[in-house]
C-alpha cells in the first residue's frame, strides 16, 4: 500500500508558551490549503494576492483568532486526512528547540482546549531521513540542515525563488505588519519544499527508514 505523503508546516508569533500560531500550511499532491488567522484585522483577497505569485493551486482561508484557526484545522483533518491512506511529514518538527511545528501546536491547542487533530495516521520528521541518508553538503562544503539549504543542496528546485524571506523570523514581523499574504506565500514555499523532498526521500530510501510513528494520542473522543 502506497500511502499519500501530506506536508505540513506552522507559522508563529514567537517561541514563547504564550505565542500563537498564525499559519498552518498543508501540501497534498492538488496543491495546498492554507489556514491564517488575522488577529481581527482586515485580510481582503489574500487567496488572490497568494495566487497571483504561486503557481500551484492554493486555497486559503482567514479566521478571526487562533482558536478559529486550530478548530478549522481539526475540521479539515477529519475530513481530509483522518481514516485515509495518508503519511504526514514535516521537516524538523519533531522536538521542541531541535525542532518546532508539532510541540508549539500541541501547546497552543491544549490552551485553547481545541482537540488534537492528527489521529489515525502515521507522521514522519523528514529531518533526519533526508540528513542521514543523502549528502547535504554544499558548494561551501558546509552541511545543510535547515529546510532551505538542504533543498537547495538536494532539489536546485523553484520553490526557493517562492519564498519572500531569507529566513523564517521575517515571517513574525510580516504577520506584525499586516502582510498576510507574504506570510502566506512563504508557508506555501516550505510545505512544498518539505514535500518535495520527501518525494525525494520515497524513491531513494526504503521504508524502514522514514521511522514512522502514530500521531493518536492515549485518550481521545
Amino acid at each position: 500500500m502506497t500511502l499519500e505523503l501530506v506536508a505540513f508546516d506552522i507559522e508563529t508569533t514567537g517561541f514563547e508558551v504564550r505565542d500563537e500560531v498564525t499559519v498552518a500550511g498543508f501540501a497534498v499532491p492538488m496543491g495546498v490549503r492554507v489556514f491564517v488567522q488575522t488577529g481581527g484585522r482586515a485580510a481582503p483577497d489574500v487567496e488572490a494576492a497568494v495566487r497571483d505569485r504561486v503557481e500551484a493551486h492554493v486555497q486559503v482561508s482567514t479566521h478571526d483568532s487562533e482558536r478559529v484557526l486550530l478548530e478549522a484545522v481539526g475540521g479539515f483533518a477529519a475530513e481530509r486526512l483522518v481514516g485515509n491512506d495518508v503519511l504526514l511529514v514535516a521537516f524538523n518538527g519533531e522536538l521542541w528547540r531541535s525542532g518546532f511545528d508539532l510541540p508549539f501546536l500541541r501547546t497552543r491547542l491544549s490552551r485553547s482546549d481545541v482537540e488534537w487533530p492528527f489521529r489515525e495516521m502515521p507522521y514522519a520528521d523528514l529531518l533526519p531521513v533526508v540528513t542521514n541518508r543523502f549528502n547535504t553538503v554544499g558548494e561551501d562544503g558546509d552541511e545543510r540542515s535547515d529546510l532551505a539549504g538542504v533543498y537547495e543542496t538536494l532539489c536546485e528546485g523553484q520553490y526557493g525563488d517562492l519564498d519572500p524571506f531569507a529566513g523564517s523570523e521575517e515571517a513574525v514581523t510580516a504577520y506584525e505588519e499586516g502582510r498576510f499574504a507574504d506570510v502566506v506565500v512563504h508557508n506555501v514555499a516550505d510545505v512544498l519544499r518539505t514535500r518535495e523532498l520527501g518525494t525525494l526521500a520515497e524513491r531513494y530510501c526504503s521504508k524502514s527508514d522514514f521511522k514512522l510513528k502514530s500521531l493518536t494520542p492515549t485518550r481521545h473522543e
